[in-house]
This record gives C-alpha cells, structure tokens and sequence, in this order.
C-alpha cells in the first residue's frame, strides 16, 4: 500500500547545473524520451503519467468504451486500469497545466478541480505517495529524478471523498452518475441474488437427504 510522504522542499538548480543535469539524462534515457535544452534556459521533455480514477470521467464524445450512461452529447465511462499517458511539457508547465493538458487529451470535460497530480517514488523496498501542489513544475521533478520510473512516476487521481468539490460537478455528469451506480447496484444484486439461491438450493437438498423416510 502507498505510504503518504511529506512534500520535499524544491532545490533551484542554476543554468549550468540545469544543463549538466539534462546531459546526464539523456545519456541514460531508453526510450528516446529525451529533454532538450533551448538557448533561454527553459527545457522540453516527456513525463508519463499513470490514471488510476475510481470514479466514471465524462468525456464529450459519442464514441467510448466500457460501462457507460449518456447525457446530451457526453458520455460517463470508467477509464481502464493501468491506462498511461505520454505528455511532452516544459520545465515552465505547472501541476496544474499538465492536468488540465491530459483531460484534453482524453477529450474530459470533468473540471480540473476534481483531480489531483501524485509523485510516487520507491525507496527501501517502500512505496511513497505525495500529492503535487498545483504550482509545482513536474519536469523539473523529472530531471532531478533521471528516467527511470521505478525512481520517480506520476499518477493521476481524483481527490480523497473527502476532498471532492461536489459543486464543481454538473447536473448532466451526476445524472450519468446516478445511472452508473443504479446500473452496477442492479449487477451486484442479481449476483447476490444467484449466489443465495445456489446455497438455499443446497440446504434444500442436504435437508432432503437427512429427513428422507427410510
């Protein structure tokens, strides 16, 4: 289980450490992924991020897959487990950006506010978990990191229940909502319903054989 671990203070690099940094990088980048140093001092690269979202996205389109409701032009689905994306930002894109940037990307009309930018990191056989200020740069988090991703990755994820800005969400997405979970509500209870009727089908039988006559 992710261990929450305390927000790290930021370390400003200066121009030359910034461009031996990008060097070191690139030389031990697989993937191609490289990051590159313009002549302002601002650098470009790639972060991928992980979507790991509970709750159902509503997306402005009519084409969609998986369990779905639809209102108006959008469609209420749940993205698949595991889905990562490629992102190419600057060291100037903000958490914020980069979310904002994913969800059109996917095409999400769901307000930003609802989500929340993760760093998780391995670290003595220990997983962490921090959740990113809107203000923090992820490139830079990047860079500092190297490429690796068992060192440093991204995840994207709706805030804690306790977190959500109910009124951030509109009548259409929580009607699809409500679909939803009327939907998956009827599934679980007709699984219950099967499973209970298969043990009373069993008692059934076992009592049969202990009061047979004879």
């Amino acid at each position: 289980k992710d261990v929450q671990k305390e927000r790290e203070p930021h370390v400003y690099l200066s121009k030359e450490e910034v461009k031996e940094k990008i060097q070191s990088y690139n030389s031990s980048v697989t993937d191609k992924l490289k990051m590159t140093l313009n002549a302002n001092g601002i650098y470009t690269g790639f972060i991928k991020v992980q979507m790991e979202l509970c709750r159902p996205i509503t997306v402005q389109s009519s084409q969609s897959q998986g369990r779905s409701a639809h209102a108006n032009n959008e469609t209420a689905f749940y993205l698949p487990d595991g889905c990562v994306n490629t992102l190419h930002i600057s060291s100037t894109n903000t958490v914020r950006e980069v979310i904002e940037a994913l969800l059109r990307k996917f095409l999400v009309a769901d307000n930003p506010a609802k989500f929340a930018l993760y760093k998780r990191c391995h670290k003595e056989d220990q997983v962490y978990t921090c959740k990113l200020s809107d203000r923090e740069h992820p490139l830079y988090l990047r860079l500092v990191a190297g490429p690796r991703t068992e060192m440093l990755s991204f995840v994207l994820r709706e805030h804690e229940t306790g977190e959500v800005m109910w009124e951030a969400f509109t009548i259409p997405e929580l009607q699809n909502f409500l679909r939803i979970l009327d939907k998956e509500e009827n599934e679980q209870l007709q699984i219950l319903k099967k499973r209970y009727a298969a043990y009373r089908d069993k008692l059934e039988e076992a009592l049969g054989g202990v009061w047979k006559p004879g």
